[in-house]
């Protein structure tokens, strides 16, 4: 088994950046959900409402971060890794609040304007402690602005599965996973407890529960029934629509495209 695509999403809930390589961290590959954006309330906001963040590209630059409109040429703002205000505001993400740090009028008002309300872009300082859930947390991890857990891993033989019952196929970027691996068989990911990625160390936690973020397409922006409606009829457990597996890392380094993936414990 491979390691075949490695992804980050610095911007919670804007595209992800296929990268070949990425540094391992304790709350996720390096750049991955270190910034969301949040409302006038301090309240985090998602595709799942705006659908629009589906349009935003992000690159990594030197020094920062690039955002462009995918249809727009020439619509787009430098954002700084390194931030510019530094004002620390309380912000919410699902039922928690944790201390954040503002980054770039020139991204704020950026954002504002393509997503048609007043909007704040934030990053998590190294200073916030934002834990993974006690009930599945092995070592008390903490975790940046993704949903609950560090890592996301799916197989690419369950999306190649699912899209046998598709009448139109969706990409993997649908289920913003961190790692997909090739060379298993559909949903070998559910059987998993622990596994190593070039040597690196990683535990399974949970099956990811899918929400309607995965009906809304990632390169137009509109929102559909699929894949959810067809997952539903044979990925549904407990009321929960499953697909990829929940991670964190229990050792730390650099993973790089087509490394070896080993079953340590099932």
């Amino acid at each position: 088994m491979q390691l075949s695509e490695i992804w980050v999403y610095p911007v919670k809930s804007l595209s992800g950046i296929r990268l070949t390589e990425a540094e391992v961290l304790e709350r996720g590959l390096k750049y991955d959900r270190q910034w969301m954006i949040v409302d006038d309330n301090n309240v985090f906001i998602t595709q799942r409402v705006f659908h629009k963040m589906a349009l935003i590209d992000v690159s990594l630059e030197e020094t920062g971060m690039r955002f462009s409109n995918r249809l727009e040429e020439d619509n787009e703002v430098f954002v700084p890794f390194n931030p510019e205000t530094n004002e620390t505001v309380t912000v919410k993400i699902w039922e928690a609040w944790v201390d954040a740090v503002t980054v770039s009028p020139d991204a704020d008002k950026w954002l504002s304007k393509e997503l048609g309300q007043s909007l704040r872009l934030v990053m998590m300082p190294t200073s916030t402690e934002r834990k993974v859930p006690v009930k599945y947390a092995k070592n008390g991890e903490n975790v940046g602005f993704a949903d609950d857990f560090p890592y996301l891993i799916i197989s690419q033989a369950s999306l190649d599965d699912l899209n046998t019952r598709l009448l139109e196929p969706v990409a993997m970027k649908r289920f913003r996973p961190n790692f997909v691996v090739a060379g298993t068989m559909p949903f070998e990911e559910d059987q998993w407890k622990k596994i190593s990625i070039g040597g690196l160390d990683f535990e399974l936690l949970k099956p990811c529960a899918r929400c309607v973020l995965t009906t809304i397409d990632p390169v137009t922006a509109q929102k559909g029934k699929e894949p959810l409606k067809t997952l539903s009829t044979y990925r549904m457990f407990n009321k929960k629509i499953l697909f990829g597996q929940n991670v964190v890392a229990t050792s730390f380094g650099t993973v790089k495209e087509g490394d070896t993936v080993t079953v340590m414990e099932i």
